[in-house]
Protein backbone atom coordinates (compact mmCIF):
# COMPACT_ATOMS: atom_id res chain seq x y z
CA UNK A 1 0.00 0.00 0.00
CA UNK A 2 1.90 2.91 -1.39
CA UNK A 3 -0.63 5.73 -1.53
CA UNK A 4 -2.33 7.97 1.29
CA UNK A 5 -5.64 8.33 1.49
CA UNK A 6 -7.70 11.53 1.76
CA UNK A 7 -11.09 11.57 2.39
CA UNK A 8 -13.39 14.82 1.04
CA UNK A 9 -16.38 15.61 2.73
CA UNK A 10 -16.51 19.78 3.04
CA UNK A 11 -19.78 19.88 4.95
CA UNK A 12 -20.53 17.64 8.00
CA UNK A 13 -23.70 17.86 9.81
CA UNK A 14 -26.29 15.72 11.26
CA UNK A 15 -27.92 12.87 9.17
CA UNK A 16 -26.94 9.58 7.10
CA UNK A 17 -24.49 10.83 5.57
CA UNK A 18 -22.46 11.90 8.23
CA UNK A 19 -23.60 8.82 10.01
CA UNK A 20 -21.84 6.32 7.03
CA UNK A 21 -18.90 8.65 6.89
CA UNK A 22 -17.99 8.26 10.83
CA UNK A 23 -18.90 3.77 10.30
CA UNK A 24 -17.26 4.02 6.88
CA UNK A 25 -13.54 5.88 7.76
CA UNK A 26 -13.32 4.50 11.05
CA UNK A 27 -13.37 0.91 9.74
CA UNK A 28 -11.37 2.31 7.18
CA UNK A 29 -8.51 3.79 9.52
CA UNK A 30 -8.55 0.08 11.37
CA UNK A 31 -7.01 -1.17 7.63
CA UNK A 32 -5.05 1.89 6.36
CA UNK A 33 -2.05 3.55 8.31
CA UNK A 34 -2.04 7.22 6.41
CA UNK A 35 -5.45 8.53 6.28
CA UNK A 36 -6.85 12.30 6.34
CA UNK A 37 -9.94 14.19 6.15
CA UNK A 38 -10.64 17.43 5.00
CA UNK A 39 -14.02 19.71 6.56
CA UNK A 40 -14.48 22.55 7.63
CA UNK A 41 -16.51 21.42 10.17
CA UNK A 42 -14.39 20.33 12.87
CA UNK A 43 -16.80 20.09 15.87
CA UNK A 44 -18.20 16.65 14.59
CA UNK A 45 -14.91 15.17 14.02
CA UNK A 46 -14.29 13.89 17.78
CA UNK A 47 -16.86 10.89 16.55
CA UNK A 48 -13.51 9.49 14.17
CA UNK A 49 -10.97 7.26 15.21
CA UNK A 50 -7.54 9.51 16.63
CA UNK A 51 -5.26 7.79 13.57
CA UNK A 52 -7.61 9.83 11.51
CA UNK A 53 -5.63 13.44 10.77
CA UNK A 54 -8.17 16.09 10.43
CA UNK A 55 -7.23 19.16 8.00
CA UNK A 56 -9.53 21.99 8.64
CA UNK A 57 -9.21 25.91 8.20
CA UNK A 58 -7.67 27.57 10.96
CA UNK A 59 -10.21 29.87 11.49
CA UNK A 60 -13.22 28.86 13.38
CA UNK A 61 -15.50 31.44 11.50
CA UNK A 62 -15.68 28.38 8.18
CA UNK A 63 -17.98 26.51 10.73
CA UNK A 64 -20.79 29.06 10.42
CA UNK A 65 -20.22 29.24 6.54
CA UNK A 66 -22.79 28.16 3.91
CA UNK A 67 -22.33 25.02 2.43
CA UNK A 68 -20.61 26.61 -1.13
CA UNK A 69 -18.18 28.84 1.12
CA UNK A 70 -17.27 25.45 3.02
CA UNK A 71 -16.95 23.68 -0.63
CA UNK A 72 -14.38 26.02 -1.46
CA UNK A 73 -12.19 26.28 1.15
CA UNK A 74 -11.96 22.71 1.33
CA UNK A 75 -11.29 22.33 -2.06
CA UNK A 76 -8.67 25.09 -1.49
CA UNK A 77 -7.06 23.36 1.17
CA UNK A 78 -7.08 19.59 -0.90
CA UNK A 79 -5.14 21.97 -3.66
CA UNK A 80 -2.56 23.07 -0.97
CA UNK A 81 -2.24 19.23 0.39
CA UNK A 82 -1.86 17.66 -3.07
CA UNK A 83 0.88 20.69 -4.05
CA UNK A 84 3.36 19.03 -0.94
CA UNK A 85 2.57 15.74 -1.88
CA UNK A 86 0.46 14.17 -4.66
CA UNK A 87 0.90 10.62 -3.42
CA UNK A 88 -2.62 10.25 -2.39
CA UNK A 89 -6.20 8.81 -3.44
CA UNK A 90 -9.17 10.99 -3.00
CA UNK A 91 -12.24 9.81 -1.41
CA UNK A 92 -14.45 12.28 -2.02
CA UNK A 93 -18.42 12.18 -0.33
CA UNK A 94 -19.33 15.71 -1.17
CA UNK A 95 -18.51 18.22 -3.57
CA UNK A 96 -17.92 15.43 -6.56
CA UNK A 97 -17.72 17.22 -9.17
CA UNK A 98 -15.41 19.98 -7.91
CA UNK A 99 -13.06 16.94 -6.35
CA UNK A 100 -13.05 15.62 -9.72
CA UNK A 101 -11.57 18.64 -11.36
CA UNK A 102 -9.30 18.64 -9.16
CA UNK A 103 -8.58 15.52 -9.05
CA UNK A 104 -8.10 15.28 -13.02
CA UNK A 105 -6.00 18.71 -13.10
CA UNK A 106 -2.93 17.39 -10.47
CA UNK A 107 -3.47 14.23 -11.59
CA UNK A 108 -4.45 12.29 -8.59
CA UNK A 109 -7.07 9.01 -8.76
CA UNK A 110 -10.35 9.92 -7.22
CA UNK A 111 -13.30 7.52 -5.85
CA UNK A 112 -16.67 9.42 -5.08
CA UNK A 113 -19.75 8.17 -2.86
CA UNK A 114 -22.96 9.51 -4.16
CA UNK A 115 -25.55 9.57 -1.79
CA UNK A 116 -29.14 11.44 -3.38
CA UNK A 117 -30.51 10.41 -6.29
CA UNK A 118 -30.35 12.36 -9.66
CA UNK A 119 -34.04 12.92 -9.80
CA UNK A 120 -33.53 15.23 -7.01
CA UNK A 121 -31.70 18.16 -9.06
CA UNK A 122 -31.54 16.72 -12.31
CA UNK A 123 -34.67 19.83 -13.27
CA UNK A 124 -31.22 21.48 -12.71
CA UNK A 125 -30.16 21.77 -15.86
CA UNK A 126 -27.23 23.24 -15.85
CA UNK A 127 -26.03 21.28 -13.13
CA UNK A 128 -27.32 17.97 -14.88
CA UNK A 129 -25.07 19.21 -17.97
CA UNK A 130 -21.93 19.74 -15.59
CA UNK A 131 -22.40 16.36 -13.88
CA UNK A 132 -22.61 14.54 -16.85
CA UNK A 133 -19.49 15.95 -18.24
CA UNK A 134 -17.66 15.50 -15.45
CA UNK A 135 -18.61 12.61 -13.71
CA UNK A 136 -17.22 9.94 -16.20
CA UNK A 137 -13.43 11.25 -15.08
CA UNK A 138 -13.92 9.83 -11.69
CA UNK A 139 -11.58 6.31 -11.24
CA UNK A 140 -14.93 4.95 -9.93
CA UNK A 141 -18.56 5.92 -8.50
CA UNK A 142 -20.06 4.57 -5.48
CA UNK A 143 -23.69 4.01 -4.98
CA UNK A 144 -26.16 2.92 -2.11
CA UNK A 145 -28.77 1.12 -4.10
CA UNK A 146 -29.16 -0.94 -6.88
CA UNK A 147 -32.19 1.50 -8.19
CA UNK A 148 -29.56 4.84 -7.78
CA UNK A 149 -27.24 2.58 -9.83
CA UNK A 150 -30.08 2.15 -12.74
CA UNK A 151 -30.78 6.10 -12.33
CA UNK A 152 -26.98 7.32 -12.80
CA UNK A 153 -26.73 4.96 -15.94
CA UNK A 154 -30.21 5.85 -17.20
CA UNK A 155 -29.02 9.80 -16.77
CA UNK A 156 -25.71 10.36 -17.30
CA UNK A 157 -24.62 7.17 -18.83
CA UNK A 158 -22.34 6.32 -15.54
CA UNK A 159 -21.17 2.65 -14.74
CA UNK A 160 -21.48 2.92 -11.22
CA UNK A 161 -20.93 0.33 -8.52
CA UNK A 162 -23.57 -0.53 -5.76
CA UNK A 163 -22.55 -0.99 -2.03
CA UNK A 164 -25.24 -0.64 0.43
CA UNK A 165 -24.92 1.51 3.62
CA UNK A 166 -23.47 -0.67 6.58
CA UNK A 167 -25.87 -1.29 9.30
CA UNK A 168 -24.53 -0.23 12.73
CA UNK A 169 -26.90 -3.39 14.77
CA UNK A 170 -24.60 -2.90 17.88
CA UNK A 171 -24.20 0.77 18.28
CA UNK A 172 -28.07 1.67 17.64
CA UNK A 173 -29.02 -1.48 19.97
CA UNK A 174 -27.01 0.18 22.73
CA UNK A 175 -28.57 3.47 22.18
CA UNK A 176 -31.86 2.25 22.09
CA UNK A 177 -31.53 1.29 25.72
CA UNK A 178 -30.16 4.67 27.12
CA UNK A 179 -33.06 5.75 29.26
CA UNK A 180 -35.33 8.88 28.43
CA UNK A 181 -37.46 11.23 30.61
CA UNK A 182 -40.79 9.27 30.52
CA UNK A 183 -42.60 10.10 27.12
CA UNK A 184 -45.91 10.03 27.45
CA UNK A 185 -47.45 11.32 24.51
CA UNK A 186 -47.95 7.68 23.06
CA UNK A 187 -51.03 6.27 23.76
CA UNK A 188 -51.80 2.71 24.20
CA UNK A 189 -54.61 1.16 21.51
CA UNK A 190 -53.64 4.34 19.11
CA UNK A 191 -51.80 4.50 15.82
CA UNK A 192 -48.05 6.20 17.41
CA UNK A 193 -46.83 7.23 14.64
CA UNK A 194 -43.01 8.90 13.89
CA UNK A 195 -40.96 10.52 11.49
CA UNK A 196 -37.03 11.03 11.91
CA UNK A 197 -35.64 13.13 9.05
CA UNK A 198 -34.19 16.74 8.60
CA UNK A 199 -36.63 19.47 8.26
CA UNK A 200 -36.37 20.48 4.44
CA UNK A 201 -38.75 19.85 1.72
CA UNK A 202 -36.79 17.13 0.46
CA UNK A 203 -38.24 15.04 4.00
CA UNK A 204 -41.64 16.57 2.77
CA UNK A 205 -43.18 16.51 6.67
CA UNK A 206 -46.05 18.96 5.98
CA UNK A 207 -47.64 15.88 3.94
CA UNK A 208 -47.69 13.50 7.07
CA UNK A 209 -49.11 16.87 9.20
CA UNK A 210 -52.08 17.23 5.89
CA UNK A 211 -52.64 13.73 6.80
CA UNK A 212 -52.82 13.91 10.55
CA UNK A 213 -55.25 17.04 10.68
CA UNK A 214 -57.19 14.95 8.03
CA UNK A 215 -57.61 12.05 10.33
CA UNK A 216 -57.43 13.31 14.19
CA UNK A 217 -61.33 13.32 15.01
CA UNK A 218 -61.24 9.39 13.04
CA UNK A 219 -59.14 7.45 13.99
CA UNK A 220 -56.55 7.65 17.41
CA UNK A 221 -53.64 9.07 16.17
CA UNK A 222 -50.33 10.29 17.42
CA UNK A 223 -47.59 11.43 15.24
CA UNK A 224 -43.77 12.34 16.69
CA UNK A 225 -41.66 13.86 14.20
CA UNK A 226 -37.93 14.33 15.11
CA UNK A 227 -35.44 16.21 13.14
CA UNK A 228 -33.60 19.45 12.56
CA UNK A 229 -33.41 21.85 9.90
CA UNK A 230 -34.48 25.17 8.08
CA UNK A 231 -38.12 24.19 7.83
CA UNK A 232 -38.79 24.13 12.07
CA UNK A 233 -40.77 27.22 12.33
CA UNK A 234 -43.06 26.41 9.08
CA UNK A 235 -43.90 23.05 10.68
CA UNK A 236 -44.44 24.03 14.05
CA UNK A 237 -46.67 26.97 13.02
CA UNK A 238 -48.66 24.31 10.62
CA UNK A 239 -49.40 22.48 13.52
CA UNK A 240 -50.27 25.21 15.59
CA UNK A 241 -52.80 27.21 13.53
CA UNK A 242 -54.63 23.41 12.50
CA UNK A 243 -54.58 22.68 16.39
CA UNK A 244 -52.85 20.08 15.77
CA UNK A 245 -50.64 20.07 19.72
CA UNK A 246 -52.70 17.10 20.53
CA UNK A 247 -51.84 15.16 17.99
CA UNK A 248 -48.18 15.79 16.81
CA UNK A 249 -44.79 16.49 18.97
CA UNK A 250 -42.46 18.11 17.24
CA UNK A 251 -38.68 17.80 19.04
CA UNK A 252 -35.72 19.39 17.40
CA UNK A 253 -31.68 18.62 18.32
CA UNK A 254 -32.25 15.34 19.25
CA UNK A 255 -29.31 13.06 19.36
CA UNK A 256 -30.75 10.02 20.28
CA UNK A 257 -33.81 8.75 18.64
CA UNK A 258 -33.53 5.12 19.18
CA UNK A 259 -35.47 5.16 22.61
CA UNK A 260 -38.56 7.16 20.72
CA UNK A 261 -38.29 4.84 17.31
CA UNK A 262 -38.12 1.94 19.68
CA UNK A 263 -41.22 2.77 21.23
CA UNK A 264 -43.48 3.72 18.35
CA UNK A 265 -45.74 1.40 16.16
CA UNK A 266 -45.18 2.75 12.74
CA UNK A 267 -42.60 5.12 10.68
CA UNK A 268 -43.47 7.06 8.07
CA UNK A 269 -41.26 7.93 5.23
CA UNK A 270 -42.73 11.06 3.13
CA UNK A 271 -39.62 11.72 1.28
CA UNK A 272 -39.64 13.53 -2.05
CA UNK A 273 -36.46 11.75 -3.10
CA UNK A 274 -33.52 10.00 -1.28
CA UNK A 275 -30.54 7.80 -1.73
CA UNK A 276 -30.60 4.74 0.91
CA UNK A 277 -32.34 6.19 3.64
CA UNK A 278 -30.68 4.61 6.90
CA UNK A 279 -33.78 5.11 8.64
CA UNK A 280 -36.04 2.72 7.13
CA UNK A 281 -33.22 -0.10 7.88
CA UNK A 282 -32.95 1.08 11.83
CA UNK A 283 -37.18 1.39 11.52
CA UNK A 284 -36.56 -2.70 10.37
CA UNK A 285 -34.05 -3.47 12.81
CA UNK A 286 -36.31 -2.44 15.23
CA UNK A 287 -39.79 -4.19 13.91
CA UNK A 288 -41.55 -1.36 12.78
CA UNK A 289 -44.37 -1.39 9.98
CA UNK A 290 -42.91 1.34 7.37
CA UNK A 291 -45.24 3.10 5.38
CA UNK A 292 -43.33 4.96 2.66
CA UNK A 293 -43.66 6.90 -0.80
CA UNK A 294 -42.01 5.10 -3.63
CA UNK A 295 -39.43 8.04 -4.01
CA UNK A 296 -36.35 7.47 -5.75
CA UNK A 297 -34.34 5.44 -5.00
CA UNK A 298 -34.17 3.11 -1.55
CA UNK A 299 -37.65 2.65 -0.42
CA UNK A 300 -38.27 0.13 -3.30
CA UNK A 301 -35.16 -1.90 -2.66
CA UNK A 302 -35.16 -2.03 1.53
CA UNK A 303 -39.15 -2.87 1.32
CA UNK A 304 -38.56 -5.42 -1.59
CA UNK A 305 -41.95 -4.12 -3.28
CA UNK A 306 -43.69 -3.95 -0.77
CA UNK A 307 -43.66 -6.79 0.65
CA UNK A 308 -41.89 -4.97 3.76
CA UNK A 309 -44.08 -1.98 3.97
CA UNK A 310 -46.90 -0.08 2.11
CA UNK A 311 -46.26 2.75 0.35
CA UNK A 312 -48.53 5.70 -0.75
CA UNK A 313 -48.36 8.52 -3.61
CA UNK A 314 -45.90 10.77 -3.17
CA UNK A 315 -46.96 14.25 -2.25
CA UNK A 316 -50.84 12.66 -1.96
CA UNK A 317 -51.83 12.94 1.40
CA UNK A 318 -55.30 11.61 1.03
CA UNK A 319 -53.67 9.00 -0.46
CA UNK A 320 -51.54 8.53 3.32
CA UNK A 321 -54.83 9.15 4.79
CA UNK A 322 -56.33 6.12 3.08
CA UNK A 323 -53.15 3.68 4.36
CA UNK A 324 -53.24 4.99 7.65
CA UNK A 325 -57.06 3.79 7.56
CA UNK A 326 -56.58 0.50 6.51
CA UNK A 327 -53.36 -0.22 8.97
CA UNK A 328 -55.71 0.84 11.61
CA UNK A 329 -58.15 -1.65 10.73
CA UNK A 330 -55.94 -4.44 9.65
CA UNK A 331 -53.07 -3.91 11.85
CA UNK A 332 -53.09 -6.84 13.48
CA UNK A 333 -52.46 -8.47 10.12
CA UNK A 334 -49.63 -6.99 8.34
CA UNK A 335 -47.13 -8.80 10.68
CA UNK A 336 -45.51 -10.55 8.26
CA UNK A 337 -44.04 -7.47 6.13
CA UNK A 338 -42.87 -6.34 9.33
CA UNK A 339 -41.12 -9.78 9.92
CA UNK A 340 -40.47 -9.94 6.22
CA UNK A 341 -37.89 -6.92 6.37
CA UNK A 342 -36.26 -7.84 9.60
CA UNK A 343 -35.27 -11.41 7.51
CA UNK A 344 -33.69 -9.30 4.89
CA UNK A 345 -32.02 -6.70 6.83
CA UNK A 346 -29.07 -9.27 5.97
CA UNK A 347 -28.41 -7.37 2.65
CA UNK A 348 -27.23 -4.91 4.80
CA UNK A 349 -24.55 -5.92 6.93
CA UNK A 350 -22.54 -3.35 8.04
CA UNK A 351 -18.90 -5.78 7.91
CA UNK A 352 -19.99 -7.35 4.18
CA UNK A 353 -20.13 -3.82 3.05
CA UNK A 354 -17.15 -1.99 5.07
CA UNK A 355 -15.17 -4.79 3.46
CA UNK A 356 -16.78 -4.27 -0.10
CA UNK A 357 -15.24 -0.12 0.75
CA UNK A 358 -12.02 -1.03 1.85
CA UNK A 359 -11.60 -3.53 -1.33
CA UNK A 360 -12.72 -1.24 -3.99
CA UNK A 361 -10.36 1.65 -2.68
CA UNK A 362 -7.27 -1.04 -2.16
CA UNK A 363 -7.19 -1.33 -5.87
CA UNK A 364 -5.75 2.14 -6.49
CA UNK A 365 -3.73 2.71 -3.03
Amino acid sequence: MKKKLIIFIPHINVGGVEKNLFIIANYLAKKINNISLITANKKYTKKLDKKIKIISPKNNKWENGSMYEKYAICLFILINTILKDRNYLIFSFQANWYAIIVAKVFGIKIVTRSNTAPEGWSKNNLKKKIYKMIINYADKVIVNSMEFKKSLKKYFNVDSICIYNPLNISAISKQALVRIKPYNFYKKNFLNLINIGRFTDQKNQLLILKSINNLKYKIPIKLLIIGRGPNYLFLKNFIKSHNLEKFVDLKKNIDNPYPYLKNSDIFILSSNYEGLPNVLLEAQYFKKLIISTKCPTGPKEILLNGKAGIFFKMNDYKDLCNKLLFVYKNKKNLKQKIETGFVNLERFDEQKNLRKYYKTLLTFL
